[in-house]
């Protein structure tokens, strides 16, 4: 296992690489180390799209895993959706804070998803104490289709900052800066590593929510503590690049393949998986019809849905 660990740090330094060193504008190595294309613009939008890509990654495989539900990631929950009403909302009313132009969206985004969470975990618990897996979905589901109602009707009364929205909603990594990388870095290293910590927990409840309790695991407590852990990362990475799809509901199954479906192994090659596939998608979304660019949630959609099929049949005829 060490060894496909190192394989999987091998692939991603490679698509690093070739994802800063490929673009509308093409930089020879000889060039980078003083080139302001490289450092100033391509460096911090690489390394975004990688941690973003980690990010959603892990938190759908542990979303899979507590839910005990492959098609699972982190929106099912509704949090992404209503992450985006709270930073469309911020770019809608032109929120800003002084000195930091998009600290009113990112403060925004992080606290509607703490809302969001908090509104699915009371209705949740109104209607079952427990808090079963299949009420939380069930609540997720539909608090997503509020949250989209509630997001149309800002774009609808945005005015000129509508276009700038929508293009937002389908995903962007443009503009990214190092203080956003800053940013995912330190989330995803606390609330990433707090679902590494929970790996055998999600053990436990990838086979059944009664499994895990037999076995000794505080059901309630794990659960809150994995949907807070994923709300948070969810809620900074829409803040960043906008609502990108797919990442946590595909690369999972793809790294699942490879290391089996022990969330030990899983997980740390789902952060691996997730940010190759998002600074590849990004690459395309760039490139494809340079100098155009394209959502990368256009293209995450495209890749993943594809990925997701084949995927589902390759699964069906093994059995």
């Amino acid at each position: 296992m060490p060894l496909t660990y190192l394989l999987f740090a091998v692939a991603t330094l490679v698509t690093f690489g070739l994802c800063l060193g490929l673009g509308s504008v093409m930089v020879p190595i000889s060039e980078w180390r003083t080139s302001q294309i490289i450092f100033g613009v391509r460096l911090p939008r690489v390394i975004c799209a990688g941690l973003v890509g980690a990010s959603l990654s892990i938190s759908g495989a542990a979303m899979q895993g507590l839910l005990k539900n492959p098609l699972a990631d982190g929106t099912t929950l509704g949090v992404s959706a209503g992450a985006s009403v709270g930073a469309v909302a911020a770019i809608a009313l032109g929120i800003t804070i002084p000195g930091l132009p998009f600290a009113g969206t990112t403060i925004f985004a992080s606290l509607f998803a703490f809302l969001s969470l908090a509104v699915i975990l009371a209705l949740s618990y109104r209607l079952d104490r427990g808090l079963s897996t299949d009420t939380i979905i069930l609540i997720g589901v539909i608090f997503s289709m509020f949250a989209a109602s509630i997001t149309s009707v800002l774009i609808t009364y945005a005015g000129e900052k509508a276009k700038n929205i929508v293009h937002w909603t389908l995903g962007s990594l443009a503009s990214q800066s190092y203080a956003n990388m800053w940013l995912l870095l330190v989330t995803g290293a606390v609330f990433g590593g707090i679902l590494l910590l929970h790996a055998k927990e999600l053990n436990a409840f990838a086979v059944g929510e009664e499994n895990a309790r037999n076995v000794g695991v505080s059901v309630w407590r794990v659960k809150l503590t994995v949907l807070i852990a994923v709300s948070i990362q969810i809620g900074v990475c829409v803040s960043v690049s906008g609502s990108i799809g797919f990442v946590g509901l595909v690369v999972p199954h793809m790294v699942r393949m490879i290391t089996g479906p022990n969330h030990k192994r899983l997980m740390p090659g789902a952060i691996f998986g997730g940010a190759i596939f998002l600074m590849l998608c990004d690459l395309a979304a760039r490139t494809l019809f340079s100098p155009r660019e394209l959502p990368i949630g256009v293209v995450t959609s495209l890749v993943g849905a594809v990925l997701f099929i084949r995927i589902f049949f390759a699964k069906r005829t093994v059995k």
